[in-house]
């Protein structure tokens, strides 16, 4: 049998987000980074409670749509398997990759300079808005003529 692979949820009860959302997108930002690959075994619905202290059918719930959407296949008795990856092409996608590195140093820098993490998640959701709000082959990084 596969072991699980080392995901751990994280459930912030004051987000405003369903739970069982963030299992969603926690695992979809584990495919992504490639911290989890196919084949990989998800903690079981147990393991997530026990962690977490939440209902077994919010696990479940998260699992199916996992599931609907082709990520991840549950196979009974044994559990449930990622099918496939979110990371994109090349060196960039991998969790190691230098531009996490030089993002990490400036989450570093923007935490020095008194950022709070909405702050930060804040500012770096514009960034990503206003960088991939562009039509293709538009050079002009975001909206800045409209």
């Amino acid at each position: 049998m596969a072991e699980s692979a080392a995901v751990e949820f994280r459930i912030d009860r004051r987000s405003g987000i369903a739970t069982y959302l963030q299992i969603v997108q926690q695992t979809k930002q584990a495919l992504r980074l490639g911290v989890l690959e196919p084949g990989d075994r998800l903690p079981t619905a147990r393991e997530v409670v026990e962690a977490t202290a939440i209902n077994p059918n919010t696990v479940l719930k998260a699992y199916r749509e996992l599931e609907r959407e082709g990520l991840v296949e549950a196979r009974r008795g044994l559990g449930t398997f990622v099918r496939r990856t979110l990371g994109g092409a090349g060196e960039a996608s991998a969790a190691d990759s230098p531009l996490r590195g030089e993002l990490a140093d400036w989450a570093r820098r923007a935490r020095a300079a008194g950022l709070e993490r909405d702050d930060v998640g804040a500012l770096f959701s514009a960034v990503l808005e206003s960088t991939y709000d562009t039509t293709p082959g538009d050079t002009d990084q975001g909206d800045q003529d409209r």
